[in-house]
């Protein structure tokens, strides 16, 4: 195989493999949670051997400190405080502060697009 980059197709079967070993890990978290947490590390184990981004959904769905998969409510804990998502691992104890700011962006363009929409209505 020529050195650098791998082909695309390589590349859409890692990511198709990283998604579908994060579901089952979500799915299988309740019954078997050290199986979800190899699911993490081997859907991890893809991502670097190909060189391929981990999905965004995904990307916050596992502890980046003790890579266990994070079941909200169970073994993490969510707290929303100034714009930030403040995500605890209850594992390990480890924080991720995220900030929101997308989100809030988003749904002011929204409401600032209903507004502009319901005056033309009104005229």
């Amino acid at each position: 195989m020529r050195r650098g980059r791998r082909p695309r197709w390589m590349l859409k079967i890692a990511e198709e493999r990283i998604d579908v070993l994060f579901k089952l890990a979500e799915e299988s978290y309740n019954t078997h949670p050290h199986r979800s947490d190899r699911y993490v590390e081997m859907a991890r184990n893809i991502a670097t051997k190909y060189n391929v981004r981990m999905p965004r959904i995904w990307k916050r769905r596992f502890c980046k400190n003790c890579y266990k998969f994070l079941k909200p409510g169970k073994n993490c804990q969510i707290r929303l405080k100034n714009s930030c998502i403040i995500i605890k691992c209850l594992e390990c104890g480890n924080v991720v502060t995220l900030p929101y700011i997308r989100e809030q962006k988003d749904k002011r363009r929204r409401r600032v697009e209903s507004h502009i929409i319901k005056e033309g209505i009104n005229e």
